[in-house]
């Protein structure tokens, strides 16, 4: 890795849960999303279980409010959402990964989680979308749909029309 960090065996298995949606668990139980921090000594990344949502954490409005709300204004995250989405075809779930890097996070911690997150999304296979939230107009939902094919593609978000 380029940037020297491990990756813990936990954002794996985590990332299996989150990935196979209705592996054995009530619904409510499953992980909606999964956030990822540096450790305390910044030698690997480990799952930040404060942050972490289930299904039933969220509810069914001002989702997207919710997942953001978890990502720190001022420090640096990695984040696997479970997105449900309506385009003209269907009802659609993907994972999309995050990487919050906040403007007034600290430049060190923004280049290791920038240099660390290919190693990251080489070890999580079949991720579709990625979200930079860098600056508060990145946290707009608008951003999101156009991740995801934009407004002509993408009827709902999270169930609420865009």
């Amino acid at each position: 890795m380029a940037s020297g960090v491990a990756i813990s065996d936990e954002v794996i298995s985590k990332y299996d849960l989150i990935r196979v949606r209705h592996a054995g668990t009530d619904a409510g139980e499953r992980l909606k999303l999964l956030v990822m921090c540096l450790s305390k000594d910044q030698k690997s990344i480990v799952v930040d279980h404060d942050n972490c949502l289930t299904v039933k954490d969220v509810g069914t409005t001002d989702v997207l409010k919710k997942i953001l709300d978890k990502f720190p204004p001022k420090d640096c995250r990695y984040g696997l959402y479970d997105c449900s989405y309506v385009n003209k075809e269907s009802v659609k779930e993907d994972l999309v990964f995050i990487l919050s890097a906040p403007e007034s996070a600290p430049l060190k911690s923004k280049m290791v989680y920038a240099s660390s997150m290919v190693a990251l999304k080489n070890k999580l296979q079949g991720l579709k979308y990625e979200w930079q939230i860098n600056e508060p107009g990145d946290r707009d939902p608008s951003c999101l749909v156009e991740k995801l094919g934009g407004r002509d593609t993408v009827k709902s978000l999270e169930g609420q029309l865009v």
